[in-house]
């Protein structure tokens, strides 16, 4: 939230048309009411020294990042029947045995959507972050559960809104990683793309540990709804440092996927 307007924040989805140059600009405040003060600062700001490197791909690595960056540039459509079914897919997931009213319901203000019609929040993120939420209740129902449920540790007054969260992981790890552009110019997305290269689960994997490290740092920051920002900012350090990691060569290895349950 704009701490002098009282708006909220809202990220726009990634323009792949104009390369890979993020700006501020990308972050624009409006109606749609994301979390924290603005993710510029978070993930679309990038550092001059990451600007000057340049990574050459081999030809299985060129491949690999053009079918990631093809996903990243989906828009979640309502009207595609694919969408409609990953969606209805998501909440059956997340509640078993709970019959969903529709794929605009008050319901969904239950996982965390700012409103009845979820379509609405993925602007920032695209289909991708639909397809990481599901991927994650379907591979790890017992950290998504307890995220979902706010189950662990001590819980603030005001807590993040569960599925608000995830798209602005999405959008994070999307920048972080450098995906937009045609080859990485940055240490974490050259370090990625080698791990992708080998699993092509790894963006999808990299979500799950993101999303359950975001948590703990929330807990351990003993954070409220306003500090989200803070708790991003803590939790792309963290994952920046254990990429860096001489034995990581595959998402497991990172120290924090043992923080995943299934």
């Amino acid at each position: 939230m704009d701490e002098s307007s009282g708006s909220f924040v809202a990220v726009r989805r990634l323009d792949q048309s104009r390369g890979c140059h993020s700006s501020p600009a990308e972050v624009v405040t409006g109606s749609t009411a994301w979390i924290g003060r603005g993710l510029s600062c978070v993930c679309a700001q990038r550092r001059e020294s990451d600007a000057r490197l340049s990574f050459d791909l081999t030809p299985s690595q060129e491949e690999c990042l053009q079918r990631l960056q093809s996903r990243i540039q989906v828009a979640y459509d309502g009207s595609k029947k694919e969408h409609q079914e990953a969606l209805r897919a998501l909440w059956y997931a997340a509640y078993p045995g709970v019959e969903l009213r529709g794929l605009i319901s008050e319901q969904w203000k239950e996982m965390g959507w700012q409103g009845k019609d979820p379509s609405t929040d993925f602007r920032g993120g695209g289909f991708i972050s639909l397809e990481n939420l599901l991927f994650f209740a379907k591979n790890y129902p017992k950290s998504f559960q307890d995220l979902l449920r706010k189950q662990e540790g001590d819980r603030a007054m005001w807590e993040y809104p569960f599925a608000v969260a995830g798209v602005n992981i999405t959008f994070m790890l999307i920048q972080m990683l450098d995906l937009p552009c045609a080859k990485p110019r940055t240490m974490m997305g050259a370090i990625f793309l080698k791990l992708f290269s080998e699993n092509e689960r790894a963006f999808d994997l990299l979500y799950c540990v993101t999303f359950k490290l975001m948590d703990q740092q929330w807990l351990a920051m003993r954070a409220s709804y306003m500090d989200f920002n803070s708790v991003m900012k803590a939790t792309r350090r963290q994952l920046e440092q254990e990429l860096l990691l001489d034995d990581i060569q595959r998402i497991e290895d990172m120290p924090s996927y043992r923080l995943l349950t299934r």
